[in-house]
């Protein structure tokens, strides 16, 4: 069985929607079993929620042209993809029965004048309820059996609005009783991606790009042979393109590599899809909408031998936005608990604590936080160590905002004498200053926090100096 999902890119207009359709036919040549997990079309979320925050504010004008504007863009599409006057008819009521129901949702949140986390699910999930539909019928086009399934009906989850966790027995009863019919009648199910729902049957989301983490949890619970991430670039490169002009494809990486990958910056995937993967012991694949015939990145629980090829450093990727927090004191050491209350005040106001640096003297604790985080986090810490500031145990807590973490990594560093050294020698030599150094006991990844204005450079130099620019060339002659 194959589980096949494709992101806002893949599904971005009328053209896209007919490469979906020819990819989907050639699979389903190949493998009998297969599965089609949505993503909403490109742009549509961003226009649900940013209606729906105007409305919480008092514009209720947003939402209506929203409305409009959504009915228009999927109709064009059924109207250039679906020939059957009847199917195009009914996919034109279920927009209009869908997009409505926004309208009446946002007419009530511009009236409370607030929009809750479980509001924000209902309205940031319509993208995949409307996708999903024309998707199947788009397939049914292109002469495969296919039928739209809303996820609220399989992917169970727990209440955390927003960030909904998937609850796996549960996900696996309603998926096998859902879903293995339709397989087992030929038919292709389209499933929504993104979107779950509670055990009572509220509407959860998986997060800002969960619809990879969708397709995995479907994969993981299905027991899939493979589970294909199908986006706008050809697999996971070395380093972002835009960046690194040379960076390439890597053909093979470990589930622990993609996971900090995706952790630090890395687009391609959701940060917690590889877990039910890893659960199920099921290959994930990347590959490109636009360019089918690549065969892009296979992620794997250990590493094949051409995976170990490539060398100890396999990509650097980077995360912006930052502020590193500093907590300073001579009179910190030796006195208990200042770092388990530094960090338990983090918690306590939401915070994601990115990457952690603490000096064996215990005179200074440094932690990066994204800066919308670090609007609650330096209160709360002041706060919580008012006392220590007093008695000038802690000198000053302060944040810095004009820093990027770079991150590089290897499953191969472990082990492999000499990496810190290449990477730091690599930096000096293009005059580019390390703020705070992280490395786990793994050796997985070896985090880096520099100036922002010197993020870029830092990747080229680190790049460079792993010759990764050559990744794939030994295979080609």
């Amino acid at each position: 069985m194959l589980v096949m999902k494709f992101g806002g890119s893949s599904v971005g207009g009328a053209d896209a929607f007919a490469q979906v359709a020819r990819i989907v036919a050639r699979a389903r040549q190949q493998d009998r079993d297969v599965v089609v997990v949505t993503s909403a079309m490109s742009g549509v979320t961003d226009t649900l929620i940013a209606a729906a925050r105007a409305a919480a504010a008092g514009d209720e004008e947003p939402y209506r042209e929203a409305r409009v504007a959504l009915l228009v863009k999927h109709q064009v599409v059924a109207g250039q993809l679906i020939n059957d006057g009847v199917e195009r008819a009914a996919l034109g009521r279920h927009f209009d029965e869908r997009l409505r129901s926004f309208e009446r949702l946002c007419r009530s949140i511009a009236v409370l004048g607030e929009l809750t986390a479980r509001g924000l699910d209902v309205v940031s999930g319509l993208g995949e309820r409307l996708a999903a539909p024309l998707l199947a019928g788009v397939l049914r086009a292109h002469g495969l059996y296919a039928e739209a399934v809303d996820a609220t009906e399989v992917l169970v989850t727990d209440d955390s609005f927003g960030a909904a966790n998937p609850l796996m027995d549960e996900t696996r009863a309603r998926a096998q009783e859902r879903l293995r019919p339709l397989l087992d009648g030929g038919i292709v199910p389209v499933v929504t991606g993104f979107i779950g729902a509670t055990v009572s049957g509220i509407q959860t989301t998986l997060g800002r790009g969960g619809s990879d983490y969708s397709a995995a949890t479907l994969g993981a619970a299905l027991d899939a042979d493979e589970v294909q991430i199908w986006t706008d670039v050809s697999g996971v490169l070395t380093a972002d393109p835009r960046i690194v002009p040379g960076a390439r494809t890597l053909p093979v990486l470990s589930y622990s590599e993609a996971a900090e990958l995706a952790y630090f910056g890395a687009k391609v995937l959701h940060p917690k899809t590889m877990l039910p993967a890893v659960e199920r012991k099921i290959p994930l694949r990347v590959l490109n909408t636009f360019n089918p015939d690549h065969v892009g990145t296979l992620i794997v629980r250990d590493l094949t031998e051409e995976g170990r090829k490539i060398g100890p450093v396999k990509a650097i990727s980077v995360i912006r936005n930052l502020t590193l927090v500093n907590v300073t004191g001579k009179g910190m050491m030796g006195v208990p608990g200042i770092a388990a209350r530094t960090f338990a005040a983090a918690a306590r106001v939401g915070a994601n604590v990115l990457m952690i640096s603490q000096s064996s003297s215990e005179q200074s604790i440094t932690f990066v936080v994204p800066q919308s985080d670090a609007r609650r986090v330096l209160p709360a810490l002041q706060q919580e160590l008012g006392r220590e500031i007093e008695r000038r145990w802690v000198d000053a807590i302060a944040g810095r905002e004009d820093i990027v973490i770079v991150a590089v990594v290897g499953a191969e560093m472990a082990g492999t004498p000499g990496i810190a050294a290449r990477v730091f020698g690599a930096l000096g030599g293009a005059s580019i200053n390390v703020i705070a150094i992280a490395q786990g006991s793994s050796e997985v990844n070896i985090s880096l926090v520099v100036l922002s204005g010197d993020a870029d450079e830092a990747v080229r130099q680190i790049h460079t100096a792993f010759q990764l620019e050559r990744v794939g060339l030994e295979d080609q002659g």
